[in-house]
């Protein structure tokens, strides 16, 4: 099976890679990918812990720094797949850490790089099964756990189809510490045993105790950046992606008759669209520029009608620190929504579309708590961001409800720890 496996993967991996050289994604980390490590790798049995992307990294950083205080002698591999997870991971890092991307789920890569760098254990944010991993991995005696582990409906129903090859594969995993009762019974439908499931909830909501202290510390250097006057508000639009950013751009431009002084700052999810972003602001009529260029400090004066672009990595949360209001993207469209934990836990009243299926239990927790606001459309993003800005008591409600929530649900991490420990 895993010779078919292999094939498979390497026809994948030869039809996409003339995509990735068109899309300039093939990134310094291929030689990692690829299973070469430097000469004078030696860690000495490290714990490794993988975390696809940003996301994940954060939700890692209270067990990283659990692990650190338990196993005080250790070192620590850190991999990811996305570039972006990878320069946060570089920041959570300590000197002896070795930062990583994960090889390729091929047999002889996976075996090399295993046998290379020795893990005494190897930890996996939320549910990413690589069969040749894992097998290895349990081949070697190595114990495996997934933590912060959800299934989504879409792959739920994929998993569901390839079932009889998945069931052997999971079931060499030691041990699921996953966030719901739903994500459990997911599990065990595939065949995981329900000895190995821990339902521990959800790290993301530790991560607010994690999250960088420099936010509020940062918060003039940033309001100076961007030349916020003190009458100024900041509207916030985090993570987006195409399709938002033009009812984004509809609903700040029918704002701006009534907020005159509300400026708005986009992220794209993805900072490499960023200059697509500016064509699209140029045409619907307004002025931009790109937070790259303010830093450069050789910059013009700032137009006070121009919208900004955050087209770098790591800097997000800064600016949700300084936002009077935010709306998280990848919800207006059908991409699943993205974290709402950050800015909620910076006291952000928080806006978000009707697509939160990637993160549905938080989202339905929040709107049920009436901790943040679901918009449907152009219209009702318009119309609630003109309510919160003529309502200020309504933003310090929402602060407050936010805040709580996070409060209420926090744990996991500590959970997640307990089951480690045991398991090692």
């Amino acid at each position: 099976m895993f010779i078919i496996y292999d094939l498979i993967f390497l026809v994948i991996a030869i039809f996409y890679l003339p995509i990735y050289l068109f899309k300039k994604k093939l990134h310094r980390g291929l030689l990692l990918r690829l299973g070469i490590l430097p000469q004078d790798f030696a860690l000495n049995r490290p714990i490794w812990i993988h975390a696809v992307s940003v996301g994940e990294v954060m939700a890692v950083r209270g067990l990283l720094e659990e692990l650190r205080r338990a196993y005080p002698h250790k070192r620590f591999v850190i991999s990811t797949v996305t570039s972006t997870g990878n320069k946060i991971a570089k920041g959570i890092a300590r000197e002896g850490d070795f930062i990583s991307y994960l090889p390729f789920d091929l047999s002889f890569i996976t075996r090399r790089v295993l046998d290379r760098i020795n893990p005494s254990l190897f930890i996996i944010a939320e549910t990413e099964i690589w069969p040749n991993l894992v097998s290895y991995l349990y081949k070697r005696n190595i114990p495996s756990v997934v933590v912060n582990g959800r299934i989504s409906d879409r792959s739920f129903r994929g998993y569901l189809s390839i079932k009889f090859l998945l069931k052997p594969i999971l079931n060499k995993i030691n041990l699921f510490c996953v966030q719901t009762s739903r994500d459990a019974q997911r599990l065990i439908h595939l065949g995981v045993s329900q000895n190995n499931i821990r339902i521990t909830g959800n790290m993301k909501f530790d991560s607010a105790d994690y999250l960088d202290k420099k936010p509020a510390d940062y918060a003039n250097k940033y309001k100076t950046l961007l030349e916020l006057s003190k009458v100024q508000k900041l509207w916030v639009a985090g993570s987006t992606h195409p399709g938002e950013e033009e009812i984004i751009l509809s609903a700040y431009r029918k704002l701006l008759n009534e907020f005159p002084d509300l400026r708005l700052l986009i992220a794209p999810r993805h900072p490499e669209r960023s200059q697509d972003l500016v064509k699209l602001i140029k045409r619907l009529g307004f002025i931009s520029t790109r937070i790259s260029i303010l830093d450069s400090q050789t910059h013009d004066p700032i137009d006070p009608q121009t919208i900004f672009i955050l087209d770098t990595v790591g800097e997000l949360l800064y600016f949700y620190s300084i936002a009077d209001i935010v709306f998280v993207g990848g919800s207006l469209v059908k991409i699943g929504g993205h974290n709402i934990l950050e800015p909620a836990a910076l006291g952000k009243p928080i806006l978000f579309g009707p697509y939160m299926f990637n993160f549905r239990d938080i989202a339905d927790l929040f709107i049920i708590n009436k901790a943040a606001i679901l918009v449907r459309n152009q219209e009702e993003l318009k119309e609630n961001i003109r309510y919160l800005l003529n309502k200020p008591s309504l933003i310090a409600e929402l602060r407050l409800l936010a805040k709580e929530l996070i409060l209420e649900n926090q744990g996991a991490t500590k959970r997640n720890m307990e089951f480690i420990l045991g398991l090692t």
